[in-house]
């Protein structure tokens, strides 16, 4: 279903059957055409594991801050020993601050005692969230590679971002009638905002975030590395308009690209013969 009008709404009130007058009534004139992901196909396992992966690296973050944080009011000597050490080494040196195979319950009552239990505790966490994280990034990639190599080939694009993208395709991509229902999908359209003389288009703020967040890296990441990118940038840049506009017709570009790469996409007629820059 589309969101029912806000200003039918605020009207007539809501309640259940209100709303399932509106949804008859949208469904009879043809305004409700949103179809729903089936979630049966490898893109749902993929979203599956996405969702776990990105727990796990939350709570990795977590438990990183709060390391860092538990070291500031650390004895001074211990802070001091530890303070040079990147990320990679501090975990490891916390990780065996502790030996497991003495007893400590004369020492249960100590201060830097407890802190090195404690630093010892978070660090385990942390390696553990780290292989769970090394773990689903594998599955990700597999996925990936096997349903929908041609969308890795895209510059710019990696398992994480084309997992993004196709968790907003979905398994049934029929559902979209074409690139540009896609770009509306990503949030990615030109919203018209011109005035007057002034000829002007800007982002559109609605669609899928963390898709559209996709896009962006990918067009940061063409800016840095693709040679076509950059020259389009330069002559973008010399015609007058603005890095905010230039990345706006970048992200649709990037969009209608991913939409014909990508396999579950590919293989519709619709999506064929994209524009290049």
């Amino acid at each position: 279903m589309n969101r029912f009008d806000r200003a039918d709404r605020r009207r007539r009130g809501k309640s259940d059957p209100l709303d399932a007058e509106n949804a008859a009534r949208a469904v009879l004139s043809g305004r409700a055409r949103a179809q729903a992901k089936t979630g049966d196909g490898p893109v749902e396992i993929a979203r599956m594991y996405k969702l776990a992966k990105d727990s796990a690296v939350k709570a990795r973050t977590q438990a990183i801050n709060q390391l860092k944080a538990v070291l500031i009011r650390a004895d001074p000597q211990l802070r001091e020993e530890l303070s040079g050490l990147g990320n990679a080494e501090l975990i490891r040196t916390c990780a065996g601050l502790v030996d497991d195979s003495l007893n400590h319950e004369a020492d249960e009552g100590a201060v830097l005692h407890a802190t090195h239990v404690t630093l010892c505790l978070l660090a385990r966490r942390i390696g553990q969230l780290s292989e769970e994280v090394r773990d689903l990034e594998g599955r990700l990639t597999r996925l990936v590679e096997r349903h929908a190599p041609r969308l890795l080939e895209v510059v710019g694009i990696g398992p994480d971002t084309a997992v993004t993208l196709l968790i907003t395709i979905g398994d049934n991509p029929e559902r979209l009638s074409s690139e540009a229902s896609f770009a509306a999908l990503c949030g990615v359209i030109p919203a018209e905002r011109s005035s007057g003389s002034r000829q002007y288009r800007r982002l559109n703020r609605g669609g899928d975030r963390q898709a559209n967040a996709a896009l962006h890296r990918i067009v940061q990441t063409r800016l840095r590395v693709d040679p076509r990118t950059q020259d389009y940038d330069e002559r973008r840049s010399k015609a007058g308009k603005t890095r905010r506009e230039m990345v706006r017709s970048l992200k649709r570009y990037a969009a209608e690209r991913s939409a014909t790469w990508s396999d579950p996409c590919s293989r519709h007629p619709r999506h064929r013969g994209s524009r290049d820059t």
